[in-house]
């Protein structure tokens, strides 16, 4: 799937982007505040810091707006699990290890994954595809790990089973933040992982006695 282009009228590249940044930021704060629909292009301009008509020179409407801040989230996310994700050790504690950078990732974004989750559904019909093929390459990449694991013994897991548990592990570390008027008074973000982690490997019986 192709990139959506968002035309601007500016030519200059590197203030087009210095533009959507200030926008961007702007536009974060105000959707998780009050909503996209509820949201207006001239509040956005007005916390960018500048005029509405320097903002329709880098966008030509709120839709657009609503795609570069989902857009670059993705970007965001993706990237720090490119560059510090452990994908080729195949250990489980290499997996464990992963799975808390995740999480603690997901937790310094909470307000960007907060947005994602309630204003995706308000994307174009052919932006939508595009952002949520994003998220399926982001799960590709714990099933990278996961399979690492397998291939070395570690683990004893058919394709499905990996699927699903990438899925799982995909929409717990987002979980702290789509969740967190009720997570965040009963755990320390740090709980919240060692626990997560206990019922992924261990499930909800506990870990195993040796002797059975």
């Amino acid at each position: 799937m192709t990139r959506r282009e968002v035309q601007a009228s500016v030519k200059d590249e590197r203030l087009v982007m210095k533009r959507r940044d200030q926008m961007i930021k702007g536009a974060v704060t105000l959707f998780k505040q009050k909503g996209f629909h509820r949201t207006t292009t001239r509040e956005i301009a007005r916390a960018a810091g500048f005029s509405i008509g320097t903002l329709y020179e880098y966008i030509r409407s709120k839709e657009d707006i609503l795609y570069l801040v989902v857009d670059r989230m993705y970007d965001q996310i993706r990237e720090r699990l490119q560059k510090d994700l452990d994908t080729n050790q195949g250990t489980v504690a290499s997996l464990k290890s992963s799975i808390a950078y995740y999480f603690r990732q997901m937790a310094e974004m909470q307000d960007e994954v907060l947005v994602m989750y309630q204003e995706a559904k308000s994307l174009t019909k052919d932006a939508l595809p595009y952002v949520l093929n994003k998220e399926i390459q982001m799960v590709g990449m714990f099933e990278d790990v996961i399979e690492n694991c397998v291939k070395n013994g570690e683990l004893t897991l058919d394709e499905k089973q990996i699927k699903l548990i990438a899925h799982n592990i995909f929409v717990e570390g987002q979980m702290w933040a789509f969740r967190r008027w009720a997570l965040q008074k009963a755990y320390t973000l740090e709980e919240y992982i060692d626990m997560q982690l206990d019922l992924l490997f261990y499930g909800v019986q506990g870990e195993r006695s040796t002797k059975e």
